[in-house]
């Protein structure tokens, strides 16, 4: 009886265990699996979805090459994930759907810019001064990216670049009625 507890005991530890320190491997794709399944992929925002996933893998490869120190190979890498940011971009645009009614795709490639934006802006921070510029140059243009595919998503609203107007003043008329100034 003790016996079996005992072997149970140490059947789940080692389950637990191998769970816990084997990273997962399974349903990760590689760079070159995601570029073939891209090729091969006729599904407008499928094929949009597999561009950003493998943008994000590529941006994690900038980060842990910056990480390491080497900023030219973490530069190239940084360019390569804004153009597969800037194909995702083209893809949907060349879908020919409308953002607003068809937001699949589109709300995933706003979510992905948002949080690519601030791992680079967290990535800035991290690197020396004369290795930000590639850095700065691709969260600018991430940050392009995605006031477009913002305007698609919500084509009635104007991106505000300035101060919202000043609410208009009231004023006491001699008769003492309230009236709008205009």
């Amino acid at each position: 009886m003790l016996w079996r507890r005992w072997t149970c005991f140490l059947a789940s530890l080692a389950i637990v265990g191998f769970a816990l320190f084997v990273p997962p491997v399974f349903g990760r794709e590689t760079a070159d699996q995601l570029v073939e399944h891209i090729r091969k992929e006729q599904n407008p925002v499928k094929k949009a979805k597999l561009e950003i996933k493998l943008a994000d893998l590529i941006l994690q490869q900038a980060l842990d090459t910056y990480s390491k120190g080497d900023a030219e190979s973490g530069t190239k890498l940084i360019g390569a994930f804004v153009e597969h940011m800037k194909a995702s971009w083209k893809i949907l645009q060349d879908s020919r759907r409308k953002a607003a009614k068809q937001p699949q795709g589109f709300k995933d490639l706003d979510i992905s810019l948002r949080e690519d934006f601030r791992s680079l802006q967290d990535l800035e921070l991290r690197v020396a001064y004369f290795d930000r510029g590639p850095i700065e140059k691709a969260t600018q243009e991430i940050e392009g990216i995605r006031s477009e595919v913002l305007q698609a998503l919500f084509p009635t609203t104007k991106l505000r670049t300035t101060n919202p107007p000043v609410a208009p003043r009231r004023f006491v008329l001699p008769r003492g009625t309230l009236s709008e100034l205009r």
